[in-house]
């Protein structure tokens, strides 16, 4: 039977969720400003236009609206570009893979770009054969769209193709699609772990010991 694998990235194949939690505050310590407790989770709610906005109030700033905004993509490219890291175990996992020759394409809601920059410098852009962003399908992983096209690229049907994720509601959007599901633990999304559990067919809490614990399954 053909198998295909689609991973998520931030919180997946990349410990990243730290800089869409934090880059508000590393803007602000960029114009020497102290950011507030807990500003991380208040912009997170908002879009960019939002948070910048409540930036620009909150704090007094000069720069427009469209400039802290450019201010704040900047902290985040750089952080893709320079910081972001692989979590522990994940290559060792993708490499089994490819020998195995198991297809494998990314499913991400950031920005090719970024994504592009990390797998760059980070030599793993060798292990997909494609990568799908859900503002180039046109939609979120609230539908099952972006599985879909990976899964058609791939030549593989959802009951020969499995996803990888940490998002309680992208995870859901799969499983109710027909693919198989496995939930990676991520501190970001901590608060859903025992849902994660519960709605996945296999649960990770890392990467280490992946590839025993799916041996029969890919």
């Amino acid at each position: 039977m053909r198998r295909g694998i689609i991973f998520d990235v931030d919180g997946t194949i990349l410990d990243s969720m730290i800089i869409w939690e934090h880059a508000g505050e590393r803007y602000l310590e960029q114009l020497g400003i102290e950011a507030e407790k807990g500003l991380g989770e208040r912009l997170f709610t908002m879009s960019m236009k939002e948070g910048a906005q409540y930036l620009k109030r909150t704090y007094g700033l000069l720069q427009s609206t469209e400039e802290i905004i450019g201010g704040i993509n900047e902290v985040v490219t750089s952080f893709y570009r320079e910081e972001a890291k692989p979590k522990e175990g994940v290559r060792e996992f993708l490499e089994k893979q490819k020998e195995k020759g198991v297809k494998m394409t990314v499913a991400t809601s950031t920005d090719r770009f970024l994504i592009e920059e990390a797998f760059r410098r980070l030599d793993l852009e060798k292990y997909f054969g494609r990568i799908f962003t859900c503002s180039e399908v046109g939609v979120g992983k609230s539908e099952p769209t972006i599985f879909h096209e990976a899964s058609r690229f791939m030549g593989t049907t959802p009951e020969e193709t499995w996803v990888f994720e940490d998002g309680l509601y992208a995870i859901e959007t799969a499983k109710k699609a027909g693919y198989h599901t496995v939930g990676i633990y991520d501190a970001a999304s901590e608060k859903d772990q025992a849902e994660v559990r519960e709605s996945v067919e296999v649960y990770l809490r890392d990467w280490k010991g992946a590839e025993d614990r799916l041996r029969e399954k890919l």
